[in-house]
């Protein structure tokens, strides 16, 4: 949780634009670094999910599994992930209404 802790806040402050955390199976870290207001931790086993993670739902922080992945695949997904920009678009509302649930709101309230 320490270092979901820092990456989190790094990313959140502006400090740092994206952040990538290991553990055991990547969930531990993702469920403390989504703790952070503004952060969009992501669990990701493969270069499809690193691609889609950032695509539809701009990921910020990329949580991998070193017990599960290999040292190959995981230079490979965090290369796709980071060369990978958020499309925007419909997508956007999806983003909004996560935000709004960091603020405490209903995000069926926001339609855009």
């Amino acid at each position: 949780p320490e270092r979901a802790y820092e990456v989190g806040n790094a990313v959140s402050s502006g400090k740092a634009d994206v952040g990538i955390l290991i553990c055991g199976t990547g969930v531990g870290m993702a469920i403390a670094a989504n703790k952070v207001k503004g952060v969009r931790a992501a669990v990701v086993h493969d270069e499809l999910t690193a691609q889609l993670s950032r695509s539809h739902n701009d990921a910020n922080v990329l949580c991998l599994s070193a017990d599960l992945l290999g040292q190959r695949l995981i230079e490979s997904i965090a290369e796709v992930w980071i060369n990978t920009e958020f499309e925007g678009g419909r997508h956007g509302r999806r983003i909004r209404k996560i935000m709004a649930i960091e603020d405490g709101k209903d995000p069926a309230a926001v339609t855009e």
